[in-house]
């Protein structure tokens, strides 16, 4: 047995609580097998000193991510838990600014040296975006859809249900139901707020794999167009309509939604919908955007946008899923995105907070992953698949913690008199 006071655990802890401010949130065990930190929970296990290294180089989130993904970190336990833990540290003031005298700097850096994770920064686990070009450009956000989208239509379609949607469900019955019965309710749910019927033409800017044209053009008899930014997603998507039998009421369009600010679908649409895409449009471009699904709208059509949210001093997504899940990704508050659209005209007429919802979805998808563990690193890589555990762990706890949101905003273009054309009652959409 090692003496405590001099493992490197032990070291390591020291070491900690002068840097983060605080105490470890969650145990630790290092390279030698020694233990330091809290008794229960999951433990954070440092393969080799390159783990240290890389905080090093990189501190913060995604110095941390990175040793995970590249296999130098490991957490034994629920990785859900031991996220949870650090972040609830920091929140709680346990894990603060470092305060660090001038004359501790010497003796921080000798027990580093000791230690010897002192070296050359550690190669980067690849598959990280990179981008070119001013941001938001139309080359660049098709890079950026590229970088995610284009992954693998079969990585998708082992990880989604049968109807391929990539957005949060709605369980109506709470956590406990099926994901493919909850996306279809959010897909019917979507349908009917829009006022969906035979004959309708409805467009969908940023359609994915064609879930929601695909199912109100069978179930709802609308003329649906999909708009999308992603070749896979389009070849996907053509190919489903014309395997469907739906080739007379459906069509998608490879393009950019800025595309649809040339004339020629002003007015051309009972009801427009635009489900978690305004995420990558920007924080310049939104009134734009919004300006374009307001144009494409005869009066009294319909808009509903279903969009992740985060508070005003946190709009990306994190570090971490702006370098290896979604590059330039914004969110904003929902008042915001509320009053943008309101200063593009729509009349906003509910508004349907879906928080919840969006943590049960992607502990489904979390789970699926785990499931098909062995196929997911045959598609695309031990470390694509280790960022795709870490993406929704993450994802799955940002939603159920309350540090993001989403919700469905639904809105109406009112005709000149000002009249919106709309049941002002709930009952005709809710179940």
């Amino acid at each position: 047995m090692k003496d405590s006071a001099t493992t490197i655990a032990t070291r390591l802890a020291d070491l900690a609580a002068t840097a983060i401010g605080g105490p470890l949130p969650i145990r630790v065990r290092a390279w030698d097998g020694s233990e330091a930190g809290p008794d229960v929970g999951p433990v954070l296990v440092l393969n080799s000193r390159r783990a240290l290294r890389r905080l090093l180089w990189s501190p913060g989130e995604l110095g941390l991510a990175e040793a995970y993904i590249s296999g130098d970190v490991d957490v034994e336990g629920d990785l859900a838990q031991g996220l949870s833990s650090v972040w609830n540290a920091a929140k709680d003031g346990k894990v603060g600014r470092p305060r660090i005298k001038v004359t501790q700097w010497p003796g921080l850096a000798l027990e580093v040296a000791k230690l010897g994770v002192v070296g050359l920064r550690p190669p980067a686990p690849g598959q990280a975006a990179s981008l070119r070009g001013r941001r938001h450009s139309r080359d660049r956000d098709r890079a950026a859809i590229a970088h995610h989208y284009d992954l693998s239509n079969d990585f998708y379609e082992l990880l989604l249900d049968k109807s391929m949607a990539y957005s949060c469900a709605y369980y109506v019955d709470g956590p406990g139901g099926d994901l493919g019965e909850a996306q279809n309710a959010k897909l019917d749910l979507i349908c009917r707020k829009l006022g969906l019927s035979e004959g309708r033409k409805h467009l969908d800017v940023g359609c994915g794999w064609g879930s929601l044209i695909c199912h109100a053009a069978e179930h709802y008899g609308t003329y649906s167009t999909g708009v999308t930014l992603s070749r896979q997603q389009y070849e996907y998507v053509t190919k489903r309509v014309a395997d469907a039998g739906l080739s007379d009421r459906v069509q998608v369009r490879l393009a950019d939604y800025r595309e649809l600010d040339s004339g020629a679908d002003d007015g051309q649409f009972d009801a427009v919908s635009t489900i978690e895409m305004g995420e990558h449009v920007g924080d310049a471009e939104y009134p734009a955007f919004a300006g374009i699904l307001h144009r494409v709208l005869r009066p009294g059509g319909r808009a509903l946008v279903q969009q992740m949210s985060r508070g005003e001093n946190a709009p990306g997504g994190g570090a971490f899923i702006e370098t290896y899940i979604a590059p330039d990704m914004h969110m904003k508050p929902l008042g915001t995105t509320v009053s943008l659209l309101g200063g593009a005209g729509l009349e906003v007429r509910d508004v349907h907070a879906l928080r919840e919802h969006y943590d049960w979805t992607v502990r489904a998808w979390a789970e699926t992953l785990e499931k098909q563990w062995s196929r997911v690193v045959e598609m695309i890589g031990e470390v694509g698949a280790r960022v795709w555990r870490l993406y929704l762990v993450g994802g799955a706890l940002a939603f159920a913690e309350n540090r993001m949101g989403v919700d469905q905003i639904l809105a109406v273009r009112p005709d000149t008199a000002g009249t919106a054309s709309m049941e002002p009652s709930r009952k005709v959409w809710e179940l």
